[in-house]
């Protein structure tokens, strides 16, 4: 790798973070920075010369923000939702603001968990379409390892109690785009308010 390179232009400029520094400056592996980008989370660098992508302060501070809300509880799945709802072209000094406002908000309950844990606490056996149902509620997220999950523990009792429910996966899912939908305008809104 060559020296480090100035984060301080715009993206589409040469100038930046390799895949390997942006990772060393977030504090997080570089296996990492490339899931969060195949999960949408991160958007993709610029190419560069000889098709090096480079990174920018936006990618550095969207990376901090992603850290602070795993760090506070939020499951991959809510903070999708969350960054979905934020304006595309935010500066990396609103994504700190950002990062600060959430902070506190956060619910602190998320925990990495496996899937004998997890039926352990949900105190039934749970099959892959009930796994599926829980995260399409947002009550754990699947990791990058095999039966192990993310959980947000103070969803876990209404979650399971939803699974004898007769709703459907699609309900679910549709219920959520709504819910969605009203936490996008409310973001829209506090957004412009902390702007102002």
């Amino acid at each position: 790798m060559g020296g480090e390179q100035g984060g301080g232009g715009q993206p589409g400029v040469a100038a930046g973070y390799t895949v390997d520094e942006l990772a060393a400056r977030a504090g997080v592996t570089v296996r990492t920075v490339r899931f969060y980008g195949t999960r949408g989370l991160l958007p993709p660098p610029v190419i560069g010369p000889r098709r090096v992508g480079r990174y920018g302060p936006e990618h550095l501070s969207r990376l901090a923000l992603i850290e602070e809300l795993q760090r506070q509880g939020m499951t991959l799945a809510a903070i999708e939702r969350y960054l979905e709802q934020l304006p595309p072209d935010l500066s990396a000094r609103d994504l700190a603001v950002h990062r600060a406002l959430v902070a506190s908000w956060a619910p602190e309950s998320a925990e990495s968990i496996t899937r004998r844990e997890l039926e352990r606490r949900a105190g039934r056996e749970l099959t892959d379409r009930d796994v599926d149902r829980l995260a399409a509620m947002g009550v754990l997220d699947r990791t990058a390892e095999a039966d192990t999950f993310r959980l947000d523990g103070a969803l876990l009792r209404l979650g399971v109690e939803l699974l004898d429910v007769p709703i459907d996966h699609e309900t679910i899912l549709a219920s959520r785009t709504v819910l969605l939908e009203h936490a996008r305008a409310a973001a829209q809104e506090l957004a412009r308010l902390f702007q102002e």
